[in-house]
């Protein structure tokens, strides 16, 4: 990753989707318009934007902010074949075209300039020629490196040369486009790309990883693609003769999913993996038709095949763009389709993913599991969602996979243990004050939270008293303990959800609670009044008709008194936290007199 970026001419159509809906169903893009993927907006019309719908949007929140929207599906397969025409639009006024993603394309700047008159002069040529065949507004950016035209583009700029790291540096951390690396930026007081930048890349890497030094890259105004792809060997190319033309897209993209298979089996055997795609096909009649794709990450056999299968869709579908002055269809069938890998990167050292090779992983699971919901049924693939409760079983709710992923409660899931005032790990919600013999003393109303600052004498004990470390792994002998990273006035507000169990969360939740009983060292019962007073440190616990187990660590009671206000549904418990002799750490609670083991911690 050495060298300077390439100068840049990158072309840039907003609100892409949108467009590609009126131009492919006839969707009329002045209106409110929005496209939605998984519930959330991914495009809208300006008719939308004023009225204030934004990308990112749940589709209710939308709907509630703009009732006349009209809401589209995402289909990437419409979006790349609306968008040929203006690639080949491009092309006929520069060479080198590369398709970014359906509503971008970029090319070299160097060539277009020097025989239009200057970057301007290109800028302004290719824009009115888009415009002038295919009725579509769009923008041009000229940078160094795609990254930096990419965001010129927005604004219709041209970075003068050299002037990447200064333009990018005064851009806000969201502009990178990665959610997660940006929420973690901000939450750290990196606020632009500038700050970001000047970050040491060592430091970078070992913070953030591999896609975060990529970023670090990109911030800095350094095009990391030029610099790491270099022309692969000519072997790598596959190509398919067919004697029967391919003249219908669900022939064409058959043939073109067992060409990309073909082609990434023979990348993986050099230790290769796929930046830059060239797909080429001919025709019946000696047509030669060619278009690059290129991709931020590793090409996959799923996404070869994807982008193979858009690029005959726009070819053989007839499109004729928006203002339809010139037809795109070829004039015969498909007898020959060749894939060749214009650029490849060692896939050396690269982590595969839980579910196959890195970038791959979410696509296969998904197949795999919507083909077992297809054999059993929706509601044989469930994923857990996170939400508010008291327990950690009211915090888990099981959706079908695939379905809207939505808390069945409000609130936040409980959050972490921070470190202390004195460095040590918080323990939030400890019992009461502490009373004689180690029994806490404790308002059957009072319910204490993870947000809230636990009690003076909030221990961890051994069944002898003495305080020891719990289910955590901490040890406390007193003080008081504060959840949010021991932060002054860690006391929230408005504390969700209280008497929720604590941190932290434990490992198996048993679907059926099992009964069990607990004695003191005298062997007599032990048991919790109405005030919260325990009877006898418990000493020694049975779970159903096994055998007795001693206790050498417990915490507790946490009380929960839920619905008092509804007799039927009241529902009145106390918790413990206890460690075993063996190892284990469970979650009791003592419900009605009777001892339950509700949860098992690792």
């Amino acid at each position: 990753m050495s060298g300077a970026p390439v100068r840049t001419l990158l072309l840039w159509c907003p609100d892409w989707p949108v467009l590609a809906a009126e131009i492919v169903d006839g969707v009329p893009a002045t209106d409110p318009v929005v496209v939605l993927h998984a519930n959330r907006v991914v495009a809208c019309s300006e008719r939308a934007r004023a009225e204030g719908v934004r990308r990112g949007l749940r589709r209710r929140e939308a709907q509630g902010r703009c009732p006349q929207l009209t809401v589209v599906d995402h289909d990437p397969g419409r979006d790349a074949r609306a968008f040929e025409p203006v690639v080949a639009a491009v092309e006929e006024v520069a060479a080198g075209v590369e398709v970014l993603r359906p509503g971008a394309c970029a090319l070299a700047a160097r060539g277009p300039s020097r025989y239009l008159g200057g970057e301007e002069a290109a800028a302004e040529r290719i824009v009115e020629h888009v415009a002038q065949s295919c009725a579509v507004e769009s923008q041009v950016g000229i940078a160094d490196g795609v990254f930096a035209a990419g965001l010129a583009a927005r604004d219709g700029r041209i970075v003068p040369p050299g002037g990447s790291p200064e333009f990018l540096a005064a851009l806000p951390v969201e502009a990178l486009g990665r959610p997660a690396l940006t929420d973690l930026l901000r939450r750290l007081g990196v606020r632009t790309l500038g700050d970001f930048a000047a970050l040491p890349a060592g430091d970078v890497l070992a913070r953030f990883g591999f896609d975060g030094a990529l970023a670090h890259r990109l911030a800095a105004g350094r095009d990391h693609r030029p610099l790491a792809v270099r022309q692969p060997p000519a072997d790598l190319t596959v190509t398919a003769d067919y004697d029967e033309p391919l003249d219908r897209v669900d022939a064409a993209a058959f043939a073109a999913r067992m060409l990309a298979e073909q082609l990434h089996e023979r990348l993986a055997g050099y230790g290769l993996a796929c930046t830059r795609l060239g797909i080429e096909a001919v025709t019946a009649h000696g047509q030669e038709l060619h278009r690059v794709w290129r991709h931020d990450g590793l090409l996959t056999a799923a996404a070869i095949a994807d982008r193979v299968r858009w690029q005959l869709d726009g070819w053989l579908s007839g499109s004729n763009g928006r203002g339809g002055a010139r037809p795109t269809r070829p004039t015969a069938g498909i007898i020959r389709l060749r894939l060749v890998p214009d650029g490849v990167l060692a896939q050396a050292g690269l982590q595969p993913g839980l579910w196959g090779e890195t970038g791959e992983e979410r696509e296969r699971a998904h197949r795999a599991l919507s083909r077992v919901q297809g054999i059993l049924g929706p509601e044989a693939v469930v994923t857990a969602v996170l939400g508010g409760g008291r327990s950690p079983a009211d915090q888990v709710r099981l959706v079908p996979w695939g379905d809207e992923r939505r808390p069945a409660r409000p609130g936040p899931p409980p959050l972490p243990a921070g470190p202390t005032s004195t460095g040590e790990p918080a323990l939030p919600d400890g019992p009461g004050p502490a009373g004689p013999g180690g029994q806490p003393s404790i308002h059957p109303g009072w319910a204490q939270t993870a947000a809230s600052p636990a009690p003076e004498g909030a221990t961890r004990r051994t069944a002898n008293g003495s305080p020891v470390a719990g289910p955590g792994g901490v040890t406390r002998a007193g003080g008081t303990a504060r959840a949010g990273g021991g932060r002054s006035g860690g006391v929230a507000a408005d504390p969700p959800w209280p008497g929720r169990l604590p941190p932290p969360a434990p490992a198996v939740v048993l679907p059926t609670p099992l009964l069990a009983t607990v004695h003191d060292a005298a062997g007599e019962p032990v048991v919790v009044s109405a005030r919260l007073a325990v009877s006898a440190a418990p000493a020694r616990l049975v779970v159903g008709t096994g055998r007795p187990a001693e206790i050498v660590g417990w915490a507790g009671p946490w009380p929960v008194d839920e619905r008092w206000w509804a007799p039927a549904e009241a529902r009145r418990r106390a918790r413990f936290q206890v460690c075993l002799a063996d190892g284990a750490a469970l979650l009791l609670a003592v419900e009605g007199g009777q001892w339950l083991v509700e949860a098992i911690y690792d």
